[in-house]
């Protein structure tokens, strides 16, 4: 009976044996994947960085961050961003986190993709996913058009808990963030009792200065006298 049972209990435990190293196998390939993904979107999200005018390239390869700092790139609170990966592991709320997660960074990179200067039909490789948002990031990085935070118009959100206004060292304030009144760099408003500057338009003649008003002006001449009779 041993031996019978030997013979019987020898192909499944092989099988057996199989199967997880096929499983361990494709599990690891998956991995190999995924870090060759996460590389490559890191490198592309150094470039659009670097050409949005944000300092350090390490913020672009410290995850779930660099979504933050694409984030306000974007006119989006980075605090959102947070917000959503932790409900992410959550119970009951983890079953929104991924279509928030998309639904913010679609809102994201619409604001990136105009201050680029670049049409909206660009942006249905964003949502392709994986290989469609290394080629959208490809296109912002490496092309001709230049970084142009004034080129995209208001936000929707503009006064909503959706809207970014913390400033962080080495990120550039987004007009945006100037019209909410936050300090920390850029040109915002003048101070309150200052009236701006004015200046002639270019091409144009100053008036004459006008007459000093110190001192007393002097009489005018007496007309001569006539002739005596």
């Amino acid at each position: 009976m041993d031996i019978l049972h030997l013979a019987y209990s020898d192909p499944y435990g092989a099988s057996d044996a199989a199967g997880l190293a096929a499983l361990g196998a494709l599990y690891a390939f998956g991995a190999v994947i995924g870090l060759i993904g996460y590389v490559i979107g890191a490198f592309l999200l150094m470039k659009v960085f670097e050409r949005a005018g944000v300092e350090g390239k390490w913020r672009a390869w410290v995850p779930v961050y660099n979504y933050m700092i694409f984030a306000k790139l974007g006119d989006i609170s980075p605090w959102v961003i947070l917000a959503v990966f932790i409900a992410g592991f959550v119970p009951i709320l983890n079953f929104l986190a991924v279509p928030a997660v998309l639904v913010v960074m679609i809102m994201a990179a619409v604001r990136v993709n105009a201050k680029f200067g670049r049409e909206w039909p660009i942006l249905l490789l964003f949502l392709l996913n994986g290989l469609g948002v290394a080629i959208w990031l490809g296109i912002l990085g490496f092309s001709g058009n230049r970084w142009n935070p004034a080129a995209a118009s208001p936000s929707p959100w503009g006064s909503s808990f959706l809207a970014d206004k913390t400033v962080w060292n080495g990120i550039p304030v987004q007009p945006a963030q100037q019209g909410a009144g936050v300090n920390g760099g850029g040109y915002g408003a003048a101070p309150q009792g200052y009236a701006a500057p004015t200046y002639p338009p270019a091409g144009s003649t100053p008036p004459p200065p006008a007459p000093p008003t110190t001192g007393t002006t002097p009489p005018p001449p007496a007309p001569p006298a006539g002739p005596q009779v």
